[in-house]
């Protein structure tokens, strides 16, 4: 099975994981009775780590025969560990348990984009179909999640994580192609491996792209952390902030799904400026607690700030690398995205928000201009050209 549909089922679970873990792993970890900057420091630190692990995990990857198989592994790593949270065995248990799964989960959907966009090129297919069915997986998360915790307690949590992770690990082995990693099923030596990785991390140009990306994508990391809480503190109960987390995804689908003459007409470069200005708007606008009714116009600028953002560094990261460092760049460029920078992010977040509230929003909009600076310089990049 290779056709768009079965492709976007596996997104769908690893979203289904993802869209209640996001917003609902803070409330989780504060039930549990973490302070802010404990919260802050637990999630911060597989992100941190991800300029380490994530080159481990691309020679990892790519040292088995077909691309699948990691990503089937990756689901029962999940799956195992969302099932390791529940003992009450103090922070220090759910700091490691919870650096290996959130290790899991952010190296799965990049490891995805290489298998996916390579067969939407082969057989001809929008990569935005298989994708979007996995944000509106993530909405469903969202919303299930939210209405669950609403009469119920933060436990279940859990057991919502447990049972999608082994749907993603079924998923793997049903449902994808056995696509091979190398030409011919041939699987590439550790020297291989590393040499690839090498000429990525001395590419100016690659990094130059993916660490513009990650500023304005890492921007993300206060809301993400914290706007769950900070809403909660509004008086937004649980249901409307899932509400609220899936206005924004829903805005990203429909980019995915229906604005696809438009992306290309655009092009990779003007995407990233727009995700820059977006954010820029969005997270100074979020620092001053807006009412609950403009806050679902400023949900929609996610179309921009992450969507358009997502998609213009994931095709200049393809345009960028070949078939032997392609997962190393989506990696590299996730690692940095929704890593080591949005770790440090998330880590900042918890001291912002402990004690500043809402204004910790306005550190994201001075990431973002950083961002949106390099993004502007990318129009000297010849290879981006066409």
């Amino acid at each position: 099975m290779s056709g768009p549909l079965p492709l976007g089922l596996f997104y769908g679970a690893i979203y289904l994981w993802g869209g209640a873990a996001s917003p609902y792993m803070p409330v989780w970890f504060h039930h549990r009775g973490m302070t802010g900057a404990q919260i802050g420091l637990i999630l911060s630190a597989p992100l941190l780590a991800r300029v380490i692990t994530a080159p481990m995990v691309a020679m990892w990857a790519d040292g088995f025969g077909l691309r699948r198989t990691p990503l089937i592994l990756c689901g029962l790593l999940m799956a195992a560990t969302s099932a390791l949270l529940a003992p009450h065995f103090g922070a220090i248990w759910w700091f490691a348990v919870w650096f290996i799964a959130s290790t899991a989960y952010s190296s799965i959907a990049p490891l995805t984009d290489v298998l996916v966009l390579a067969r939407s090129q082969r057989d001809g297919f929008n990569y935005g179909w298989p994708r979007g069915i996995g944000s509106a997986a993530f909405i469903v998360g969202n919303l299930a999640m939210g209405a669950l915790l609403v009469w119920r307690s933060p436990e279940l949590l859990l057991l919502w994580l447990t049972v999608t992770a082994v749907m993603v690990a079924a998923a793997g082995w049903f449902l994808l192609p056995a696509d091979p990693v190398g030409h011919a099923g041939e699987t590439m030596s550790l020297k291989e491996r590393m040499a690839g990785l090498s000429d990525l991390v001395g590419d100016r140009d690659f990094m130059l792209m993916v660490i513009s990306a990650g500023l304005i994508q890492s921007a993300h990391a206060f809301y993400y952390a914290f706007s769950t809480l900070a809403w909660k503190q509004q008086g937004i109960p649980e249901n409307l902030t899932g509400i609220l987390w899936g206005m924004g995804v829903a805005a990203e689908i429909a980019f995915l799904w229906f604005l696809e003459p438009w992306r290309r007409r655009v092009g990779a470069r003007n995407l990233l400026v727009v995700g820059g200005v977006a954010a820029v708007v969005r997270w100074t606008a979020l620092a001053f607690s807006p009412p609950l009714w403009l806050l679902f116009p400023i949900q929609a600028l996610h179309v921009f700030s992450y969507a358009a953002t997502f998609m213009g560094a994931l095709e200049m990261t393809d345009r960028l690398s070949t078939q032997r460092t392609a997962s190393g760049a989506q990696l590299i460029n996730s690692a940095l995205s929704g890593g080591v920078l949005s770790g440090l992010a998330t880590l900042a977040s918890g001291q912002l928000f402990d004690h500043w509230g809402t204004q910790g929003y306005l550190a994201m909009t001075a990431m973002s201009i950083l961002g949106l600076l390099g993004a502007i310089r990318l129009y000297s990049v010849r290879r981006l050209d066409g």
